[in-house]
C-alpha cells in the first residue's frame, strides 16, 4: 500500500494560506518536490515529511492516522471458556495470547477448595503475574514470606520464586489471575 500524505498537507497548507513555494523554502526542499508530494506522485523520505509536518505545525498522528494498523482480538465468550481442574483448583481460562512469547499474557478466575492450593512448581517460573481475590481469603507464600490476602486485595509479583495460594478461609476462595508469559495451559 502507497502511503498518501499529499492531499493532508495540501489541505493543511491551503487552510493556513501559505504557499507551496514557502512551505519548500521553510523545509529545505525543492518547490517540485513538494509539488510531487502533494500530489501523491513520490513519498517523501521521513526526514523530509517531518520537516515539512514541522514547517505547518501537522501533528503526526493526524498524517498517519489512516495507515493504523487494525490489532487482532481474541474474545472469549463466556460459555466458550476452556475449564481445568488441578487437584483443589478450578480454572476458567478467561483468555490467552496465542504462543509464549515474553509478550503473552494468560488470564482466569481460579476458585481454590477450603483447604487447597494453588502453587507453583518447586523452583517457581520465568514470569510476572497479578492476582485480585474476588471472594474469600487465602494465604499467600512466596519464598519465605507469607501475606494474608483478603476478598477485594490484589499482588504482583516476580513468579521465579516458588509460591502458592493457601485457601485458609471457611468458604472458596475465587481469583483473578493473570500471568505472562502465558504457562498454565
Amino acid at each position: 500500500m502507497k502511503y498518501k500524505f499529499g492531499e493532508k498537507i495540501r489541505e493543511i497548507r491551503e487552510k493556513k494560506k501559505i504557499t507551496m513555494k514557502e512551505v519548500a523554502e521553510k523545509a529545505s526542499v525543492s518547490e517540485s518536490l513538494m509539488s510531487q508530494i502533494e500530489r501523491n506522485k513520490i513519498s517523501p523520505a521521513i526526514d523530509t515529511l517531518l520537516r515539512i509536518a514541522d514547517v505547518l505545525d501537522i501533528d503526526l498522528e493526524y498524517l498517519f492516522s489512516d495507515y493504523k494498523k487494525n490489532r487482532k482480538v481474541n474474545i472469549v465468550r463466556s460459555q466458550e471458556r476452556d475449564e481445568y481442574r488441578v487437584k483443589d483448583v478450578f480454572f476458567e481460562q478467561l483468555c490467552r495470547t496465542p504462543g509464549n512469547s515474553e509478550h503473552g499474557i494468560e488470564a482466569y478466575i481460579m476458585q481454590i477448595s477450603v483447604g487447597g492450593e494453588s502453587k507453583s512448581e518447586e523452583y517457581g517460573h520465568s514470569g510476572k503475574e497479578l492476582g485480585v481475590i474476588i471472594e474469600g481469603s487465602g494465604e499467600f507464600k512466596i519464598g519465605s514470606e507469607s501475606y494474608i490476602l483478603n476478598e477485594g486485595d490484589s499482588i504482583s509479583f516476580d513468579s521465579d520464586i516458588p509460591h502458592r495460594l493457601i485457601n485458609k478461609g471457611q468458604k472458596h476462595l475465587k481469583a483473578f489471575w493473570v500471568i505472562t508469559p502465558p504457562r498454565m495451559f
